[in-house]
């Protein structure tokens, strides 16, 4: 009877002691955060290129911040974003690391270069966010674009070339505005983001700006553009020259 109450004994103190060992959402995603920090930092090159076969061969920590974000985050945890750059640092990672997850997931795809590809990776592909099911698209023009702050595209990535260059570390509430000025002025210094043609008074710019032309001008037309680029260049883009727009590149951004 003694061994029977002590093994019974044992074995509620194995329960209490698991039930100790088991970590809460909150915990279980910032630990996942230092595993989507190192992958950054080991698998993503100065110029933002990925280092996808590497990552294919070891996707343990990109994993795990997948598994932990799809479990948890601002709907589901409110009290623990109170900052809205919480918020905003906690989308833009998610976004990132599920978009560099897809890839792998895909086989590592040269790209997504036509209409179809495009829709399979980023409307019909699933993704468990905070508790719900959703797609890339959604995620973005749902969730991400409504919090109203225009920089984000330059933060957003879905790894391929004329995405905006990729950091070797997460955005993180602290510096979030520090971090997307800095995204947004490096952006339009890359001759394939914007380039001004004065002998056609043509100014030309990334596509992205005209995936998304009412997130920087409300009037929702290409003309007026050059306000809010103005903003993150030195030099004022020249009045009433044209507007167009560079082809954008869907090949995947790896590392060679």
């Amino acid at each position: 009877m003694p061994i029977l109450r002590l093994t019974h004994v044992l074995l509620l103190l194995s329960v209490v002691v698991a039930r100790a060992a088991v970590a809460s959402p909150a915990e279980q995603y910032a630990a996942a955060l230092v595993d989507w920090a190192a992958v950054l930092e080991q698998h993503v090159d100065d110029k933002g290129r990925v280092g996808f076969s590497a990552l294919a061969a070891d996707p343990a920590p990109l994993r795990r911040y997948v598994e932990a974000v799809a479990g948890y985050g601002p709907a589901s945890a409110p009290g623990d974003f109170t900052d809205p750059d919480a918020v905003l640092a906690y989308h833009i990672n998610t976004y990132n690391a599920l978009a560099m997850y897809g890839v792998i997931d895909r086989g590592i795809p040269e790209g997504f270069l036509n209409f179809f590809q495009r829709t399979s990776f980023f409307r019909l592909r699933a993704v468990v966010i905070d508790g719900e099911e959703t797609s890339l698209h959604a995620y973005e023009n749902e969730v991400i674009r409504p919090l109203g702050e225009p920089r984000i595209h330059f933060a957003v990535n879905c790894m391929v070339k004329d995405c905006p260059r990729l950091p070797q570390r997460p955005f993180v509430a602290a510096t979030l505005d520090k971090d997307l000025e800095r995204a947004t002025r490096e952006f339009f210094t890359h001759p394939r983001k914007l380039e001004i043609d004065h002998a056609s008074e043509t100014i030309r710019v990334s596509a992205i700006l005209d995936f998304y032309t009412e997130d920087f001008a409300a009037s929702g037309r290409a003309r007026d553009l050059p306000a809010y680029i103005n903003r993150y260049i030195d030099s004022p883009l020249p009045a009433g020259y044209k507007i167009k727009f560079f082809d954008y590149d869907w090949r995947i951004n790896a590392q060679p």
